[in-house]
């Protein structure tokens, strides 16, 4: 998709890119730049959130922002335009058709996309061919707005034009002030326009509240930022009430369409065992010692993620797929084994690819990157795709265990409960040991019970005589 079309010689558009793996919206989280500010190619100019991550996008050009179309937490289909720039600050008056038509003005006929750069979450592709774009159709912006344009860009306030008249039918005006409006509370009709072409302006929206806040009258607030009201929109709560709405968007709306998807699609199997790890433990600490360790973090997860991983080589037919369409089960014979993150925007499952290739250390050094980049929410949408099985830590928590839903697309996931000390029968005494539950919950369409409790069986065995990832691998 071409994320950028040339308005004219001066003024280009930047549109939200398909940031990977097809996905059709991402919210604004952040911007960068503001109306005026000189931008060069490759830098980035706001912070996105998809379904899967947040992603900085970087614009392909150089110049001078001209307009940002939508304000901070709005979520925007891929495609969208998102933001103006002037190519050519200073060139002389701005072309009639550079100036933003408003929301009500008639949108342009449906165009065959020039054949532009594909934009990539780093750099782009060939220039852009010099294809233009048609006139648009609807109100014709008269000479005076192009005069206030330039004017604004060059710093200088453009002279007030008179108030124009109401226009017949619906009001004109801007997305960000339709929705300033429908936060104040305002209705656009019974708001006097003041900009050219009888479109109503963010002070109109304001003067017209200023009655009804008569203590506090609000003041001008620079497109990308939502207004106060809008803010609190994001938790529609009220002090003392008795519920709070959340909006349902970004990786908390992907995690609740895949959690129904695959509970409603894959007939889940979940089996349990509890087992002896103190060996386990006592091995992590020893190679917390050693110095072909040295730099990388040593823990029970590094230990139970290569149990798992023999496990599967010794049970190559849990690693696999269901396809549906071709009514086919794919054998995996690589394991991008995921790991369960809890971040602040909810919990993601990136994964190591070809971690069956990768020895302790290495393994150890991939999962230490993993957890850091989770936690900083730069994961990619990349780091996200084409994981095989899956392991969940519910341990952290504190508690025992549980019962896992499959990652989508993936035939296996275990869950670690928390490591405890325990009463256990070891050598026919009962002596303090400590003891985890594993879960593992499987798609019992190409998983069987047999197959299924091998796997776990072999993961338990690992865990308690360690030595067996010498024997076993």
């Amino acid at each position: 998709m071409t994320t950028m079309t040339e308005t004219s010689a001066r003024f280009r558009e930047f549109k939200m890119p398909d940031v990977g793996e097809g996905l059709t919206e991402a919210e604004i989280l952040k911007w960068y730049v503001q109306p005026g500010d000189t931008v060069t190619d490759g830098q980035v100019v706001c912070e996105v959130e998809t379904a899967k991550a947040a992603v900085e996008l970087p614009i392909p050009f150089d110049g001078v922002v001209h307009e940002l179309r939508f304000p901070e937490g709005t979520t925007v289909d891929v495609g969208e335009v998102i933001i103006a720039v002037d190519v050519a600050p200073g060139s002389g008056d701005a072309p009639a058709q550079a100036e933003p038509v408003p929301e009500a003005v008639a949108e342009p006929e449906a165009e065959e996309a020039p054949k532009g750069r594909q934009p990539v979450l780093v750099g782009y592709g060939v220039a852009e061919s010099s294809t233009k774009r048609r006139a648009r159709k609807g109100v014709a912006v008269p000479g005076p707005a192009a005069a206030a344009v330039q004017a604004e860009l060059n710093g200088r306030a453009a002279a007030e034009p008179a108030p124009a008249p109401v226009p017949e039918g619906r009001p004109l005006a801007k997305p960000p002030v339709r929705k300033l409006a429908k936060d104040l509370g305002i209705d656009l009709a019974t708001v006097t326009p003041t900009g050219e072409g009888g479109v109503i302006t963010r002070e109109d929206v304001h003067a017209a509240a200023a009655p009804a806040q008569p203590a506090a009258p609000a003041q001008p607030a620079p497109v990308a930022e939502p207004a106060p009201a809008a803010e609190e929109a994001a938790v529609s709560s009220v002090q003392g009430a008795r519920e709070t709405r959340i909006p349902v968007k970004g990786v908390r709306k992907a995690i609740a369409q895949a959690m129904v998807g695959s509970a409603f699609t894959a007939p889940h199997v979940t089996e349990f065992v509890t087992v002896d790890v103190t060996r386990t433990m006592k091995l992590v600490a020893e190679l917390k010692e050693d110095k072909d360790m040295a730099g990388v973090r040593v823990n029970p997860l590094l230990i139970i993620a290569k149990a798992l991983l023999v496990a599967i080589r010794r049970n190559p037919e849990v690693n696999a797929s269901w396809d549906e369409a071709a009514q086919e089960i794919v054998q995996k014979h690589y394991v991008n084994l995921g790991i369960a993150a809890a971040t602040p925007r909810g919990l993601i499952v990136p994964n190591i690819k070809d971690a069956h290739e990768k020895t302790l250390p290495q393994l150890a050094e991939a999962l230490g990157e993993l957890v850091s980049t989770a936690r900083e929410g730069r994961t990619s949408p990349a780091a996200m795709a084409g994981g095989t099985v899956t392991i969940t830590n519910v341990g952290v928590f504190g508690v025992d265990t549980g019962t896992p839903i499959l990652n989508p697309g993936e035939s296996a996931i275990l869950a670690v409960g928390a490591i405890k000390l325990q009463p256990w029968v070891h050598k026919g005494k009962v002596k303090p040991r400590q003891v985890t539950t594993l879960a593992l919950s499987f798609d019992h369409r190409l998983v069987d019970g047999e197959l299924g409790s091998k796997v776990l069986a072999d993961v338990a065995a690992i865990l308690e005589q360690p030595k067996r990832l010498i024997t076993w691998a």
